[in-house]
């Protein structure tokens, strides 16, 4: 039999068991992923208010042309972007380091294993309110005495909260203690996964620590990154608990996200459908993230 017509009764064969095996997890998206989806996207083209006795009428696409000219919205957007822009490369290189640091085989090591993954297991409302306590303005607040211990005296107290400027830094702060020991968990499988026989081979051939990380581990890494990349990108734009907890999108929309949005959209100015139009840009951007993410690791087959 060729080998094409073979293959081609194989996947006959194992159709039917396919479909059932994947069955559940359709189903789910279907149901939890695809239909919410698509009321959201029904539902933005209306004027739908939450507890409003008025009809609900057809917009169109007015929902779309307001919030894209709302100030409060691109904000949020550029607050996004910028938030994104910041955490995934710091909280990436910094899951990294962590990562080699304890590839090592030496006494002791599960323990700070554990400690860099502890935050990640702690609830955001909690870990919020302890950080909402280290940014306490005032000379007495955790963050303020540090920073003048580090500056023997010179750092002028700051309301890291209620500033403006110092608002979205501090939540990235935070966001990048909480999570980063989850993608350095990834890291450190993957490298854990790195032949040694590469290490070995580079090392006779003369090449230096730095050379091997270079030519041997960062390439072994570069899916993994992709995709803690990936992770870290979608989680930077749906974030919401902590600036819910910490600054209500305050002071002056300086940490308003796009979720949070969308959120006191719906449950404080009972505009549902404009929420839903937001949600549905929110998707947009995330799907693009995916798109480029898929780019990046077509590019990679091909070139092995």
């Amino acid at each position: 039999m060729p080998v094409g017509r073979r293959w081609k009764a194989l996947l006959n064969r194992e159709a039917p068991a396919a479909w059932l095996l994947a069955a559940p997890a359709l189903l789910g998206l279907t149901l939890f992923v695809a239909v919410p989806f698509a009321l959201a996207l029904g539902m933005s083209f209306t004027d739908l208010r939450m507890g409003s006795p008025l009809p609900t009428e057809w917009q169109g696409l007015a929902q779309y042309r307001r919030i894209l000219t709302d100030p409060s919205f691109l904000h949020a957007l550029r607050n996004n972007a910028v938030f994104a822009a910041v955490v995934v490369p710091l909280q990436t290189a910094l899951a990294l380091g962590l990562a080699l640091l304890l590839d090592r085989p030496l006494r002791g090591m599960v323990v700070f294993r554990t400690l860099f993954f502890l935050p990640v297991v702690f609830p955001m409302a909690l870990v919020a309110v302890v950080w909402i306590l280290i940014y306490a303005p005032g000379p007495d607040g955790l963050m303020n005495a540090a920073l003048d211990a580090l500056t023997l005296g010179y750092w002028e107290p700051v309301d890291f909260l209620h500033n403006p400027y110092w608002a979205l830094p501090a939540i990235m702060l935070l966001s990048i203690w909480q999570g980063v020991g989850f993608q350095m968990v990834i890291l450190l499988a993957a490298l854990q996964g790195v032949p040694r026989e590469l290490h070995e081979a580079a090392r006779m051939d003369g090449a230096g620590p730095v050379r091997r990380f270079w030519h041997v581990t960062l390439p072994q890494l570069r899916n993994p990154l992709i995709f803690v990349g990936l992770v870290t990108a979608i989680l930077s734009f749906r974030l919401f608990d902590q600036v819910q907890i910490m600054t209500q999108g305050g002071p002056l929309d300086a940490t308003t996200t796009v979720m949070y949005e969308a959120v006191t959209a719906v449950f404080e100015r009972q505009r549902a459908a404009l929420g839903a139009a937001m949600t549905v840009v929110f998707f947009l951007l995330v799907l693009g993230v995916t798109v480029v993410q898929r780019l990046l690791v077509r590019e990679e087959r091909e070139i092995e």
